[in-house]
């Protein structure tokens, strides 16, 4: 079968496509069939430095432009994205595996409303005015410079705008670096803004692995980075980070608590469930994977999510009724499949799933344990896959401790109709982004981070503007200055 899926060259560098097949080649499998649909190269040492030096000589030129002139530029992107949304959505389910069903709703649109809502900010990004008696002090908000942004592969072209759309906003110019093992997207977000009007070197993408990552975190020519990643690699990205002291936003793993108190309405919080632990196979980061079932409603609670899960449809991800695809590479299969073993070897009672299907691909069932503990290891692991872990709860104090018992803090969610226990319960978790009778929305108006293990700083809303510039502070005297001699 052939797929219409390999890109022009591998990378985007100074406003145009460009390839250097010398660099490490890097297979795109499509995670439907196993088969694969594109191949690119790793970045060389030339192409990065080509890169950063192309980044480098727009960033004054673009920082100089009004915000209300960057902010148009955002904007027609946007809207290009929009009316490209079908070829761009059938790309991402070719990179990830994710259903169409998925992809054409919260993929590509996602990535345009970051651009539009930036592209919107850019002209208000001001400073303030501060009065001292005669004196004043007024200050400046200018951007950071050369920021690099490292992605997941669960949201490429989402991830890209997420990180793109804020930087190039506040004037700096931005190296994006692609998951391997989706590598497809970010161009196509290179060559909308650039047939947009963005000026050349403003956005680059480079492909590439580890070593290409770190060869942009560690150049002293690069002054911010942004990570999406798990929790073992934001670590070290942060560590060599701070050895040139920049600025950074981390976004990220969890293991994230959903709690359904006894008086939740149950078809809402299954719903809140299945959009928290199988929605894009579950890879997604803030994911509710321990959900915690008051006792007095677990057993109907579980009744009724095997029956909603009786209803999935799994299957080619390109047809519009398949509502649940594979997982996005054989290897983070088999990572998800060795976790079922420990679930069922723990002694964690299986209610649904657990099993390979037997089909061309990297598909798993939904899969769902009960009776969880605290102590097993599917409930203190990031597990990024199609697993829920229910444990059983009865009482509200100590239900919270549990909650909060864990070195992540990405995400949380409460399930009930008592007004003032959502509010209670929504302030007492120990997480940057909480949900009441909802999950996993994530609109670009609203902050979206974590905290503890889970991340630092923000991404999205007005809050992303502090994580992508700097404020700088002028004295102004309008009188004689004393001295002591």
């Amino acid at each position: 079968m052939t797929y219409p899926t390999q890109p022009t060259a591998s990378h985007f560098i100074n406003g145009q496509y460009v390839e250097d097949t010398g660099g490490t080649p890097i297979d795109v499998i499509y995670p439907a069939t196993g088969e694969k649909i594109a191949t690119v190269h790793a970045a060389t040492p030339a192409l990065i430095e080509r890169a950063i030096e192309s980044a480098q000589a727009a960033q004054a030129a673009w920082a100089a432009m009004t915000g209300t002139e960057r902010g148009r530029i955002l904007r027609r992107a946007a809207d290009m994205m929009r009316a490209r949304n079908h070829d761009l959505s059938v790309l991402e389910t070719y990179d990830t595996g994710k259903p169409y069903q998925e992809t054409s709703v919260a993929d590509a649109t996602s990535g345009a409303d970051a651009l539009e809502y930036f592209g919107g900010m850019a002209a208000t990004l001001t400073g303030e005015h501060i009065q001292l008696g005669e004196d004043w002090v007024y200050t400046r908000r200018e951007p950071l410079g050369l920021c690099v942004g490292i992605g997941a592969w669960n949201y490429p072209t989402q991830i890209a705008c997420w990180k793109g759309a804020p930087a190039l906003a506040c004037g700096n110019t931005m190296i994006f670096k692609p998951s391997e093992t989706t590598p497809l997207c970010a161009l196509k977000v290179a060559e909308i803004l650039h047939e947009a009007g963005l000026p050349a070197g403003v956005y680059n993408v480079l492909q590439g692995l580890g070593e290409v990552g770190s060869a942009l975190v560690t150049d002293p020519r690069v002054d911010k980075v942004s990570l999406t990643g798990s929790v073992p690699t934001g670590r070290k990205v942060y560590a060599a980070a701070a050895q040139g002291i920049k600025h950074v936003t981390m976004e990220l793993g969890g293991k994230s608590p959903m709690i359904v108190f006894e008086d939740a309405d149950i078809e809402n919080a299954v719903s809140g469930a299945i959009l928290g632990n199988f929605y894009s196979s579950g890879q997604v980061c803030s994911n509710g994977t321990r959900v915690f079932v008051h006792a007095d409603i677990k057993e109907a609670f579980l009744e009724r999510l095997s029956a909603r899960l009786d209803k999935a449809v799994i299957g080619d991800p390109m047809q519009p009724e398949t509502s649940f695809g594979p997982m996005v590479s054989e290897r983070q299969m088999n990572i998800v499949l060795d976790y079922i073993e420990k679930g069922k070897s723990e002694g964690a009672r299986l209610v649904y799933g657990g099993e390979r299907l037997d089909r061309e691909g990297f598909y798993l069932q939904p899969t769902v344990f009960a009776d969880v503990q605290d102590e097993m290891i599917i409930a203190r692991e990031e597990i990024f896959g199609p697993v829920m872990a229910v444990l059983d709860f009865t009482d509200e104090a100590e239900v919270m401790a549990r909650a909060n018992d864990t070195e992540f803090g990405l995400a949380a969610g409460v399930f009930t109709r008592d007004l003032a226990r959502a509010h209670r319960v929504a302030a007492g978790f120990e997480a940057g982004t909480c949900y009441i009778n909802t999950y996993n929305d994530a609109p670009v108006e609203a902050p979206f981070g974590g905290s503890k293990a889970s991340g630092v700083g923000r991404e999205n809303s007005k809050a992303a503007i502090a994580y992508y510039s700097q404020l700088k502070s002028v004295y102004v005297r309008m009188g004689d200055l004393e001295a002591p001699f």
